[in-house]
């Protein structure tokens, strides 16, 4: 249980992220709202980096690329219902 937390907490980090200009090419920056003990474990993984006292998270390239493979995983039936694969 504790892995798919973890999964549909990036999902939903890349799902609620927005692009900034000043950002790298493939980065994109998430509000943190959800359990520390998951944010840290995302952090350790190298999929958000950011800075604890920071309300906001950044999704670096592996975390992107992982997320959209989630994607996959949890949203087949409305991916392939909206053509969005």
């Amino acid at each position: 249980m504790e892995e798919k937390i973890k999964e549909l907490t990036l999902l939903l980090l890349y799902l609620t992220s927005w692009k900034e200009n000043d950002l790298p090419a493939d980065m994109r920056r998430s509000w943190k709202g959800y359990p520390f003990e998951v944010l840290n474990e995302l952090t350790d993984e190298d999929y958000i980096r950011g800075s604890i006292k920071s309300k906001s998270v950044y999704l670096t390239e592996s975390g992107i690329k992982e997320a959209k493979e989630l994607m996959k995983k949890y949203l087949k039936d409305d991916m392939a219902r909206n053509n969005l694969e």
